[in-house]
């Protein structure tokens, strides 16, 4: 039986639920980078970056690129990076509306103070 679509969606967005899977995947959309430097700009312990790497890998977001005894990690696509850049400009928008609302919210509790006086 197919799984259906909604559901591969929640499992696919679960998937990107973590923020060490994140951080990586924002790392990479430059092109590939190496373990040692995820490691020096995530602060994790490598047995944790090893997991998280797995599971991207598993979902086939990332692909490993063995030069040597080096291993690099990659996007397997550029849908990923613009996934980040939208969920970039939500949370931009998200903010900038708390922040308008939190303005008011400072304005008209200065005016019942003045009222006050």
């Amino acid at each position: 039986m197919q799984v259906p679509l909604y559901q591969a969606k929640a499992e696919f967005f679960r998937m990107l639920g973590h923020p060490v899977r994140i951080r990586v995947l924002e790392l990479l959309q430059n092109g590939p980078v190496s373990v040692r430097s995820l490691l020096d700009e995530i602060d994790v312990e490598p047995s944790n970056l090893s997991q998280q790497l797995a599971v991207l890998r598993r979902s086939g977001i990332v692909v490993s690129i063995r030069e040597g005894s080096t291993v690099s990690y990659a996007l397997a696509g550029g849908d990923v990076a613009e996934l980040l850049r939208a969920a970039r400009r939500i949370l931009t928008e998200l903010l900038a509306g708390q922040s308008d609302l939190l303005a008011e919210l400072r304005a008209v509790e200065g005016e019942g103070a003045a009222a006050h006086e």
